[in-house]
């Protein structure tokens, strides 16, 4: 025998509970309301921004006649990159020490992660005068081909930024990798530490590799920290110690002034802002999707 309610058996509950029918409502127009703007931003940023795409957008080296994206698209990976570098073995171990180094009621536990909510709640703001008043001064002492506004000076503080969000997503993955994987790897002779870093981490990974992308996708769609400390010089560079200027800084520092070319421009990558948040989002589903069949 089926479970699922007929239209009718529905329509009598609601008639006897009208408060049900209501919430009902409700959910369906929050849901409703929620696809219809989505859908609606999705449609707005395509329309008017896949038109102004053109070659000249994707020359090498920015000018004011191409206002080109390459640079800002290279320099955003690039600190995207470094910022992973700081933040992924630092999230992924924290996460590791929380779930299997820490003893129940451990107030040192509660210390963390009281702290790693704190900084995920932070504005971006407020880390951006952090890495204004603390990180610039730092590298500009010690580093003397930079003024302190740099690549370098950017992922350091990207890397904070995102820490919160690795270790909120590796934390609870790990902890629910089932005993019986750690208990077995004891049973066959391992020690604690290999039993966690090669049976327990690797039944995790899905989630961990999630939490990263989504790392990713803080640390690309940043803009007013990075702007504060960044240099904002539309260029190319191959030193990390140089100021330079990212996609969502582009957009905002150019925008309020920009007209005809260089207004499509800034259109147009926003276009291509978008598409790499999309890829982000789909990437997450589908390991999310891949760790539910392992």
């Amino acid at each position: 025998m089926s479970n699922k309610m007929t239209v009718k058996d529905r329509l009598k509950t609601y008639r006897k509970h009208p408060g049900s029918f209501l919430v009902m409502l409700l959910v369906m127009l929050g849901a409703l309301l929620t696809f219809s703007v989505l859908l609606f931003l999705i449609a707005y940023i395509l329309i008017n921004g896949v038109p102004h795409i053109k070659l000249s957008l994707f020359e090498w080296n920015y000018t004011s006649e191409n206002a080109s994206v390459v640079p800002a698209l290279i320099n955003t990976i690039v600190m995207t990159i470094l910022s992973l570098l700081i933040a992924v073995p630092f999230g992924i171990f924290s996460a590791i020490f929380l779930v299997e180094y820490s003893g129940k009621g451990n107030k040192f536990v509660e210390v963390i992660r009281l702290t790693t909510e704190t900084l995920s709640g932070i504005p971006s703001i407020v880390y951006g005068f952090f890495g204004l008043v603390v990180l610039v001064p730092f590298i500009r002492e010690h580093f003397k081909n930079s003024n302190g506004q740099s690549i370098l000076c950017a992922s350091i503080l990207l890397g904070i930024m995102i820490l919160p969000t690795i270790i909120g997503a590796s934390e609870p993955t790990i902890r629910a990798v089932e005993q019986s994987y750690y208990e077995g790897a004891l049973a066959l002779g391992a020690t604690h530490e290999r039993s966690v870093f090669t049976v327990v981490v690797p039944a995790a990974k899905s989630g961990i590799l999630a939490g990263v992308i989504l790392g990713v996708g803080r640390a690309i769609g940043e803009t007013m920290a990075v702007i504060m400390i960044a240099g904002n010089q539309p260029r190319l560079v191959n030193n990390i110690l140089l100021g330079v200027r990212t996609l969502t800084g582009n957009i905002v520092i150019e925008m309020g002034y920009a007209t005809g070319l260089h207004r499509e421009a800034l259109i147009a990558t926003g276009v291509v802002l978008f598409v790499f948040i999309l890829i982000i989002n789909f990437s997450v589903a589908l390991l999310k999707r891949r760790g539910e069949h392992e």
